[in-house]
């Protein structure tokens, strides 16, 4: 392979092959596999101060992986595989942010990564097949291809609730913790929000405060998690066989081995629904959700059945009935939000020093000087905890300010939902890449497993276009088209868009609800791709010949 010579305004220090956003899973492994195995010149930006993503973000008490720890992480390397060693079965922030600045050491990954840094603007120049990308600090840069690796959940909502200036007291969202912790001894806390990173975050605050009140507006189908010390036996039995264990990973829908599901909760005897029901609660983690029965997301009878059972489990973990009835969900079947894992949640609120107040019955009206107003009374707070959310899925690369071909805006493009091709690619948006992007498995999908699929993917074609002297590369629309109604066509045959989740978007001025997820299952989009691939970049336009003018990037010659 012979590659031309660089122009010399392509050569500056100010020039890359490619610019990757987020020093997360995906950042990290997207530099070295471009930079180490492609040769190419590439520059990663970060706007924290370290590595880790989310796991650098999220640093609140309890914050937890659900994904088991042994596949919950880089498959790209055996001896990576081998030389890391967990010490729970489901990692904790502190470990897994451990293990990430172990890869970025390993690799020395930071050499090539700006920190502090966040990606402001980035725009498509048609003439020089370039993507000038900007940043909050007033660099720039050019680069042929850009990479937003910044992950799925990494744009927390913003507050909305009035009179936050108002309070005295101290503010924190849960994905933006500060690094050197908070103290809650003796301390009024409020905290908003009862999703996954609330339950976490709740559980560990009631150990410590004088005084919790925890404001809920919709009640979640938590199950648990059974977190326990790793397995030195087990641990050496995968390890011993690791290719195979990723590969029966791989070819299942959620990148997890173990889960063996049967076919439907109808067709079996009550007491053998029961009993399968029991084990996979006492299994705990995602087993009850993808290892009970084939069909408690496509058919609402089956989804009675484990929704009826989960709200029995949970009723018998709290002591006043009415209370009870606060914190089980009734209103939407089980396992259409993404389902979150604790450890002792419902216990803490038999405590005397934990109030719920349900928003649905007493909305917040406002934040006050001292604490949370709703339309019952005044909640006294020293500290307001927000787990309040993110802006998911399109959140993180829409704040890019991401502009392509012809001035169009990627915020306008996806003004009434994304559209994506195989979720890597958007039409009008030439060498712009996305890793686990939206109508994708990604949060479906363990996802280590998904962005080392994507990263792969995005390096070969790169490597192709490259080889075969092709300047671009870029979804064509017909494709993006039929993939996006692909995507609906499935999601719409279950029971996923009934419910109000952040893996939906739409349902407003007369748009329809679509989930921004592929939900066929991580197998079969990895043959989608496969065939893509072996199909010459089917659906990709990677007919631009290499102008006059472009030579190619790469200080490499071979």
């Amino acid at each position: 392979m012979a590659y031309l010579d660089i122009p010399a305004e392509q050569s500056s220090p100010s020039h890359f092959d490619a610019v990757v956003v987020g020093a997360g899973f995906a950042g990290l492994y997207a530099l070295h596999k471009l930079r180490d195995q492609l040769g190419l010149r590439v520059r990663v930006f970060e706007a924290g101060h370290g590595v880790g993503g989310t796991w650098f973000w999220n640093q609140y008490p309890g914050a937890r992986c659900d994904v088991e720890s042994l596949h919950y992480s880089y498959s790209f390397l055996a001896e990576l595989q081998q030389e890391w060693n967990w010490s729970e079965k489901y990692a904790s922030q502190p470990e897994i942010l451990a293990y990430l600045n172990h890869v970025a050491d390993r690799f020395d990954l930071r050499s090539d990564i700006s920190f502090e840094t966040r990606v402001t603007s980035a725009v498509w120049n048609e003439h020089d097949r370039v993507w000038e990308i900007g940043c909050g600090d007033g660099s720039a840069v050019t680069a042929r291809y850009l990479i937003c690796g910044s992950g799925n959940l990494s744009v927390p909502k913003d507050p909305q609730f009035d009179g936050m200036e108002n309070f005295d007291g101290e503010v924190y969202l849960t994905g933006r913790w500060p690094h050197d912790g908070v103290n809650f001894e003796g301390k009024k806390v409020a905290v908003v929000g009862t999703g996954s990173s609330g339950i976490q975050v709740i559980t560990e605050i009631a150990k410590k405060a004088d005084h919790l009140t925890v404001f809920q507006r919709t009640p979640n189908y938590a199950t648990p998690l059974r977190n326990v010390p790793a397995d030195p036996e087990r641990t050496a039995a995968i390890k011993a066989n690791y290719p195979q264990v990723r590969e029966n990973a791989r070819k299942t829908r959620g990148g997890v081995p173990d889960y063996n599901p049967l076919p439907s909760a109808l067709t079996v005897t009550p007491e053998e629904r029961r009993r399968v029901f029991d084990e996979c609660w006492d299994a705990g983690g995602f087993q009850l959700y993808v290892g009970s029965f084939q069909d408690i997301l496509i058919d609402k009878s089956a989804n009675a059945t484990i929704s009826e059972y989960i709200r029995e489990r949970i009723s018998e973990r709290i002591d006043n009935p009415a209370l009870a009835e606060k914190l089980i969900p009734t209103d939407y079947p089980y396992g259409t939000k993404r389902p979150p894992f604790e450890t002792g949640y419902y216990e803490i609120f038999n405590q005397p020093n934990v109030t719920l107040v349900d928003v649905r019955e007493t909305p917040i009206v406002s934040v006050t000087s001292g604490g949370v107003l709703t339309t019952d009374s005044e909640h006294e707070a020293d500290i307001l905890v927000l787990a309040t959310g993110f802006d998911a899925i399109t959140g993180p690369v829409l704040d890019m300010g991401i502009i392509g071909r012809d001035g169009e805006t990627l915020n306008d493009k996806w003004a009434h939902g994304p559209r994506t091709y195989l979720g890597l690619s958007v039409h009008g948006f030439p060498n712009l890449f996305l890793v686990t992007g939206p109508q994708s498995p990604s949060v479906l999908y363990n996802m280590p497993l998904a962005i080392e699929d994507h990263v792969d993917f995005i390096a070969d074609a790169i490597e192709y276009c490259r080889r075969n002297g092709v300047e671009t590369i870029e979804a064509r629309l017909a494709a993006e088209d039929a993939w996006v109604a692909h995507t609906v066509e499935l999601s719409d045959a279950t029971l996923l868009p009934e419910t109000d989740a952040w893996w939906m978007t739409g349902g407003t001025n007369g748009k329809p609800r679509v989930c921004m997820l592929y939900i066929g299952g991580a197998a079969a989009y990895r043959e989608i791709c496969a065939k893509v691939v072996a199909d010459g970049y089917d659906g990709f336009d990677v007919s631009a010949q290499r102008s006059a003018s472009f030579a190619g990037t790469s200080s490499r010659r071979e």
